[in-house]
């Protein structure tokens, strides 16, 4: 019985990383209002949040008052790629918006929706 559940334990934690969610990591938005940001996704309790951690201009990277906020929240996986249940904060305007994504890849296709009206972008895999 001790070695079932030994064999148990070594296949879970084998398991844990190839099981990682693969929205996870950095993504470089597109540009929005003269600027762009790199997006950090993490677990955030049982859904996915993502954190501006860099922004870009015209110039190159510079420190904006957005650096460290979230960005996405509340993001639950569906399966196949599929995202939603989330909010987006369009940093440009100052609006929150429901959101849902789209992963194919190293691609993120983003929304941000008002009843069936969304707002779409496509970001890249930074890391």
């Amino acid at each position: 019985m001790k070695r079932v559940i030994a064999a148990v334990a070594l296949a879970v934690g084998l398991a844990g990383p190839a099981m990682a969610e693969p929205v996870l990591g950095v993504w470089k938005t597109q540009v929005d209002d003269g600027a762009y940001a790199h997006v950090t996704f993490s677990q955030c309790g049982a859904a996915l949040c993502g954190v501006i951690s860099r922004t870009f201009n015209a110039s190159g990277e510079y420190q904006s008052e957005n650096i460290g906020k979230q960005l996405v929240w509340d993001m639950n996986a569906k399966g196949s790629g599929k995202y939603s249940g989330g909010k987006i904060w369009q940093p440009s305007t100052d609006k929150v918006y429901k959101s849902k994504m789209t992963l194919s890849g190293s691609t993120l296709k983003v929304a941000g929706c008002v009843g069936p009206i969304c707002k779409k972008q496509t970001w890249t895999k930074v890391q």
